[in-house]
Formats: C-alpha cells, sequence, structure tokens
C-alpha cells in the first residue's frame, strides 16, 4: 500500500495524504484514484459514452479494471473512438486487424461482442436509443454500503437491463457486468458511506 495513505480502523475507506476518503480499491494507483475522483459514477446520457463503457465494461470481464484503463487509449484507438456508426461498419477484416493488436484485449468473443453491439446501438435509435433504455432502469433507490461487503454485484435491475439488452441483440451483457456499467455511469451511487465522493454525481444527493 500507498505510504502516503492511512488505513481507518472502521471502514473500508482509506484516508490519503489529501485528507480524502476513498474505498481501498481507488486508494493507492494513481490511475484508479484519479478515475475514481473524475469518473467513477458520474452521469454518462450520451451514446457514444455509454456504447464505449458498455464496450469496456465487457472486455473487463475476468480482468481488473486497471488493466482496461491503461488500455483505454488504445481501445480508443482501435475501436474509432467508439463511435457506433463506424464500428457497426467493421467487417471480418478489422476483426483480424483487432486479433492482432497486441495493445487491446485480444479475446475473439469480446471483439465480436463490441461490433454486435455497435451494430445494436444503431439499430435502438428507432426506438429511443441507448441512453433512454439503459437510463430508464435506474431503480427508486440507490445502494448506501458501509463497506466493501455491501456493494451489490448485481440487482434486480440490472438482471432486466440486461434482459433487455439481450432482446435487442446486445452481447455479453450479462447481469454483473450490467451492474458495473449502472454503477460506473451514475445510475446507482456505490460510494461508501464516508467516501469524499459519496452523493457527488448530482443523480442521488445526500
Amino acid at each position: 500500500m500507498d505510504t502516503t495513505a492511512m488505513d481507518t480502523t472502521a471502514s473500508d475507506l482509506v484516508i490519503g495524504a489529501d485528507g480524502l476518503a476513498r474505498p481501498r480499491w481507488a486508494a493507492t494507483d494513481p490511475l484508479l484514484r484519479d478515475y475514481y475522483d473524475t469518473e467513477w459514477g458520474m452521469p454518462v446520457r450520451d451514446e457514444a459514452g455509454l456504447y464505449e463503457r458498455l464496450s469496456l465494461e465487457a472486455f473487463q470481464a475476468g480482468l481488473s479494471w486497471v488493466t482496461i484503463l491503461r488500455k483505454r487509449p488504445a481501445f480508443r484507438a482501435a475501436f474509432a473512438g467508439f463511435d457506433p456508426d463506424r464500428v457497426a461498419e467493421f467487417d471480418d477484416v478489422d476483426v483480424e486487424r483487432l486479433m492482432g493488436d497486441p495493445s487491446i484485449i485480444r479475446n475473439r468473443r469480446k471483439v465480436q461482442a463490441a461490433i454486435t453491439n455497435a451494430r445494436a446501438t444503431v439499430a435502438l435509435r428507432a426506438d429511443g436509443g441507448l441512453a433512454e433504455l439503459i437510463w430508464s432502469h435506474r431503480p427508486a433507490r440507490t445502494p448506501a454500503p458501509r463497506s466493501a461487503a455491501e456493494v451489490p454485484s448485481s440487482s434486480a435491475e440490472s438482471t432486466v437491463l440486461s434482459k433487455a439488452l439481450r432482446r435487442r441483440g446486445f452481447a455479453f451483457v450479462g447481469p454483473v457486468t450490467m451492474y458495473a456499467l449502472m454503477e460506473a455511469v451514475g445510475i446507482v451511487d456505490d460510494h461508501l458511506i464516508g467516501s469524499h465522493r459519496r452523493g457527488s454525481s448530482g443523480v442521488w444527493p445526500e
């Protein structure tokens, strides 16, 4: 652990040298700390932003999130800035190009899912769009975890969202992955009670 951080004795929060409380996963690695402080849990409501997060959450499955963050610039370059219209036009040549790119996660099923999901995103515009569908699954209340053990891995809403996306032709959108998406884009606020980020999104004010 970073020697500039000090564990609190009563929770899963860590007080940093800046005096701010963060969960352990965001307390030491500078990349994760910056992501936590500036991005995680902030509302994302635009189609391209949600498509990117949906894609990255799928690529993260089975891996650490910091691995995805380190590769995010390469992912953006490889996937045309996560522009759904451009990725929807990717073909088998693009799949092989991506499978030969060592700067991203070379998993064929995940690569193909990103292309499939781009096409599904474009098709969904005729019926309200990706943002409307995802945000329509915001729960009536958000969790209020006091410890990491109290943070859910899925929810009734993420399960329904998963089924709704699958019906629309999306892939790699299981309930756990969709709950991680909901956390990341502000649909739920899973910042621990006492974190400096709790209630900061404007979606779930304290």
